[in-house]
């Protein structure tokens, strides 16, 4: 196992976030993203030439250091890299293996749950949004809602559906929200509960 991969971080913690919100842990996150989200609050994770390069092998070995049962893929832009053998050594040793992507680049890796968060900034490949278990759409604005009903629309039925407020601007478009998941009740709410928990 000779391949490396840029990794900013990895850590374990609780997912604060969507469908698996509240469950234990093990975070990659892979380094690297050109999508540019202004709001992005890991913009250090950009460029992937400032983190250094791991082994498949030293990632699975910090995973088996924990008592993780789900390991969760995410950046940066996870899918500007091949996560193919990553995953797949993951796999061997019986992890639930969790992709958090905008979509914007090609599948790769082999996954049991897909979360897509789809950007304006850089379109998503169609075909994962054919493939994504949960769709996660960040609300900034009031525009953000006709956004996500585009994309609700370009997923599978058992897609799960999350409206999640921008941490900046939580106040402010929380009742948004709100109100809009009294009238369309298949949408949920996601709360980052690890920025209220104060853990990463």
């Amino acid at each position: 196992m000779n391949v490396t991969l840029p990794v900013m971080e990895t850590f374990y913690s609780i997912q604060g976030e969507g469908y698996y919100q509240g469950h234990a842990a093990f975070f990659i996150r892979l380094a690297g993203c050109d999508v540019g989200c202004v709001w992005c609050d890991v913009k250090e994770s950009w460029d992937a030439g400032l983190h250094a390069r791991k082994t498949i092998s030293e990632l699975v070995n910090e995973v088996k250091k924990t008592a993780a049962e789900i390991v969760i893929i995410t950046g940066g832009e996870p899918l500007m890299h091949d996560c193919t053998e990553l995953t797949n050594e993951l796999k061997k040793e019986d992890y639930k293996i969790h992709l958090e992507t905008s979509a914007a680049y090609s599948l790769s890796g082999n996954w049991d749950w897909i979360c897509v968060s789809p950007k304006k900034f850089k379109a998503p490949v169609s075909s994962i949004l054919l493939q994504a278990n949960e769709l996660k759409v960040v609300v900034f604005n009031k525009s953000d809602f006709d956004w996500a009903v585009e994309y609700a629309n370009k997923v599978s039925a058992s897609c799960q559906l999350f409206l999640q407020p921008e941490w900046g601007k939580e106040k402010e478009v929380l009742p948004l929200i709100t109100e809009f998941i009294h009238q369309y009740p298949t949408w949920k709410l996601s709360l980052q509960i690890h920025k209220y928990m104060n853990v990463r």
